[in-house]
């Protein structure tokens, strides 16, 4: 097995794998958002949030551009970064402990994006490879 894990093209590749699948679930989210952008305002009003149009718009560049970053590797570390703030502040508004006892998904959710948060400062500190690496 140690013959597999420090192998140079193992980590290269598992990297890579790990950027793209990272990126791919901001991607799709912030695609979405754009395909429906006047919801994901609702959305986002409804938490109590003004200028929802706006931040809605913010989001899905965010995730989509970010998200890029991860996979391409130009900016890598600094879209980590902005990607773990803002899936740790957005768990707390959409996602907040104080209605757990009445939604265990929320819980699972908030616990989820933790996850992530934990995942995108991992590779924020580690950076992104050599693997399709624009300079």
């Amino acid at each position: 097995m140690d013959k597999i894990i420090n192998n140079p093209i193992w980590t290269t590749h598992a990297l890579l794998v790990g950027r793209v699948l990272m990126a791919a679930l901001f991607i799709l989210a912030g695609v979405g958002k754009f395909q429906a952008i006047d919801q994901t305002a609702g959305y986002i009003a409804s938490m109590g949030i003004p200028m929802a149009i706006l931040f809605a718009w913010l989001a899905a560049t965010l995730e989509v551009a970010a998200g890029l970053a991860l996979i391409v590797g130009k900016y890598f570390k600094e879209a980590a970064i902005a990607l773990a703030v803002f899936t740790f502040i957005i768990s707390f508004i959409f996602h907040s402990p104080s209605g757990w006892s009445e939604d265990t998904m929320q819980r699972m959710m908030f616990m989820k994006n933790m996850a992530i948060v934990g995942g995108l400062l991992f590779m924020a500190a580690h950076g992104a490879g050599n693997t399709w690496k624009i300079k």
